[in-house]
């Protein structure tokens, strides 16, 4: 296929094993060694070459045995089931990395990802309030995942935390709140009150346009 001109503009979600403010974000190692976590994306709108992509998620779950930029890691994607064959086939194509501009997400995406496992294609119902610092992800059989704000441990009241990267290749602006993932493919893990970022993105094959 040949380079296809893309754009997905909507709620981003990245949640992962480690501690409040990702340590990639920092490049610094993870908090505990190995990455385990997953981003993605409700699109609000967004189209691969001719194809509308509106209204569609999706996710990947990944595994990494240390630091992102080492490699050597596993992803699968998660899909809405509700996206036709044409569309499951755009969001590979776009997830793939090789409709992108080096140096930029999906890319990077293609070079540290060693094992892609085949995607699941299931319901998919997200909730995201990127003002209240919640949201919620419901895949049965392969993901669940509840986002809620950091609670201060003297007074319990909401903690604010936002990450500004005006080079970001992923977002450049994100609320940084609380989360519990269960990821129930072959990518299998549990958290409870680890790290998660909250953003709207566009992404597009040259990188983030906001």
């Amino acid at each position: 296929m040949s380079r296809q001109d893309w754009r997905l503009e909507g709620d981003w979600i990245k949640n992962c094993n480690c501690a409040f403010g990702c340590p990639c974000d920092f490049q610094a190692p993870p908090t505990q060694g190995e990455c385990l976590g997953f981003l993605g994306m409700r699109i609000n709108s967004g189209h691969f070459g001719e194809t509308r992509l509106d209204g569609l998620s999706f996710f990947v779950v990944v595994s990494f045995p240390g630091p992102l930029h080492e490699g050597d890691g596993d992803a699968q994607p998660l899909i809405d089931d509700k996206a036709t064959p044409e569309q499951r086939e755009a969001l590979l194509e776009i997830l793939s990395g090789a409709h992108s501009d080096e140096g930029t997400l999906f890319h990077i995406f293609s070079l540290i990802v060693a094992r892609l496992h085949d995607p699941i294609f299931a319901p998919i119902d997200v909730e995201f309030d990127m003002a209240a610092r919640t949201a919620s992800i419901e895949m049965p059989g392969a993901l669940s995942s509840q986002v809620v704000p950091i609670r201060n441990p003297v007074t319990d009241e909401p903690h604010r935390i936002r990450i500004v990267m005006p080079e970001g290749f992923e977002h450049q602006e994100g609320e940084v709140a609380a989360a519990d993932i269960d990821s129930r493919g072959e990518l299998a893990f549990t958290t409870q009150g680890t790290h998660s970022t909250l953003a709207k993105v566009v992404q597009t094959p040259q990188g983030v346009a906001a």
